[in-house]
């Protein structure tokens, strides 16, 4: 096989649309539920992972804004915004929040499941 686009766009080498998901966490007391689009692991995913060890700055921070977009694929957050830096006032994202947004970006990219 030759390695062109039309050969990898065959096999599903790009990641496509984002993936609409369901998310639910809790708040306090009170259970919350959003869609999130979550944009597959890919170049951009792979760039940001390096800006973060290069900068020495947060890498899960990272990982989330570079996979957590709308429906069109623009991002929805900046690693600051997660870590709460673009606004101390606002603070970091709710720890709860930032556990299900790892757990559906884990599962849109198959991470941790072993196939048989």
């Amino acid at each position: 096989m030759n390695l062109t686009l039309e050969t990898l766009s065959e096999m599903g080498a790009f990641t496509g649309a984002p993936v609409e998901k369901e998310i639910t966490w809790k708040q306090g007391k009170k259970e919350l539920t959003a869609t999130v689009y979550v944009r597959r692991l890919s170049y951009r995913t792979a760039v940001s992972d390096i800006q973060a060890m290069k900068n020495n700055s947060d890498a899960v921070a990272g990982r989330i804004a570079a996979s957590i977009c709308d429906e069109k694929g623009k991002p929805v957050f900046t690693p600051e915004d997660i870590t709460g830096d673009a606004d101390p006032d606002r603070g970091a994202l709710d720890g709860n929040l930032t556990m299900a947004l790892l757990s559906v970006i884990g599962e849109v990219n198959e991470l941790g499941k072993t196939k048989s």
